[in-house]
């Protein structure tokens, strides 16, 4: 589908009004991921594992564990946290939620993913536990909640997601909580780290080298010893192709410039050749059926909160415009984002829903430090 560039520039700026109509965005999303489809298909399995095999070299021979971590705070994590907030379930979870039954509330959903993690992860009361890439705390906090003896330490790229969840947990009474500000390709902890669960729910997406990343984060992981037999484990939740990984390029259209720059989708086995200081002990699927309803839920909501009110009074969209005020930056912006979120949620939506869920889903992995 070759667009001139004069003619996606109208496109984006109509997008960015909120002119085009959601029937319309949809159709073009769909057609987009067909065009996706067809880029990712080599033509044969051996062609297809062999265009992997390249990917993977590549990613392993990165200079850096992630491109642009700043493009991430940009595009996500230091967006208004009020606007997010009046988008988000209660437990403002920026991550696929769980629908068994396809009946949940987004409520309901929420706590059926964190308690699938619980399990998953085997955890208890008790435990030295961390979130790695914790966003806007969700589960840091909803651990701490459940766990009122484990320490739960969250890492974040954000200074506001840090303040969020700091002036949360202190409203809720929760002590047990701490969240530290870094940039993953540069931290480490000044001394040996001994966490039982370290759990990373949709960061490792905006990561490169795996290979770098796996062996950092074995290091955390307290070692196996007579006196703590039991072993530390890593558990990953990713969004993911069903086999075959890309990258978001520069130039790769509106959701690599918008939303995913230096972005990774990866397939569902990616992880699993990066086991050089960790060994895979688990894997599990969803189909994409769940985050495409959890986005749905969360488009639900944003219109909610807009619903009936002139533009400028909507609630997200007047948290956006006193961002930008007490920022300095134009108000112009602030209105694009709102519009932007919409599409970024109809978009995602539309991914995770094609072919039935049965293309674009969810792996959660289990790993133990060797």
């Amino acid at each position: 589908m070759n667009i001139p560039d004069s003619v996606l520039e109208v496109g984006y700026d109509l997008l960015d009004k909120g002119y085009v109509p959601d029937w319309l965005i949809r159709r073009t999303i769909r057609a987009l991921l067909r065009q996706r489809l067809r880029e990712i298909e080599h033509g044969s399995l051996e062609k297809n594992h062999e265009a992997k095999m390249r990917f993977i070299e590549d990613v392993r021979s990165r200079t850096t564990i992630a491109d642009v971590p700043e493009k991430a705070n940009e595009q996500h994590y230091e967006v208004s946290t009020k606007f997010m907030l009046s988008t988000l379930g209660p437990c403002a979870k920026y991550s696929s939620c769980l629908y068994p039954t396809g009946k949940e509330t987004l409520a309901e959903a929420e706590v059926l993913m964190f308690e699938s993690y619980c399990k998953k992860a085997s955890l208890r009361d008790g435990l030295k536990v961390m979130d790695l890439g914790c966003g806007w705390g969700s589960l840091t906090l909803y651990l701490a909640a459940k766990y009122p003896n484990s320490k739960i330490i969250g890492l974040s790229n954000s200074t506001t997601q840090k303040t969020y969840i700091e002036s949360t947990a202190k409203s809720r009474g929760l002590s047990n909580v701490e969240i530290i500000t870094a940039d993953v390709n540069t931290f480490d902890f000044g001394s040996a780290p001994d966490f039982d669960r370290i759990l990373s729910i949709e960061m490792f997406e905006h990561m490169k080298n795996y290979e770098s990343l796996l062996n950092k984060v074995a290091t955390w992981l307290r070692p196996t010893t007579n006196e703590t037999p039991e072993d530390a484990l890593l558990f990953v939740h990713i969004f993911c192709h069903k086999d075959k990984p890309y990258h978001f390029e520069e130039g790769d259209g509106w959701m690599a410039k918008n939303f995913f720059s230096g972005g990774t989708m990866p397939s569902h086995d990616l992880l699993l050749y990066f086991q050089s200081e960790l060994t895979a002990v688990r894997t599990w699927y969803l189909p994409g059926t769940h985050y495409s309803r959890t986005l749905e839920d969360w488009l639900k909501v944003q219109d909610k909160n807009a619903k009936g009110m002139s533009p400028h009074s909507h609630r997200g969209l007047k948290e956006l415009h006193e961002d930008a005020k007490s920022k300095g930056t134009d108000p112009v912006e602030a209105t694009k984002a709102f519009y932007r979120f919409r599409v970024f949620y109809m978009a995602c939506s539309e991914l995770f829903n094609f072919n039935g869920g049965e293309e674009w889903g969810v792996g959660h992995y289990l790993f133990k430090r060797k």
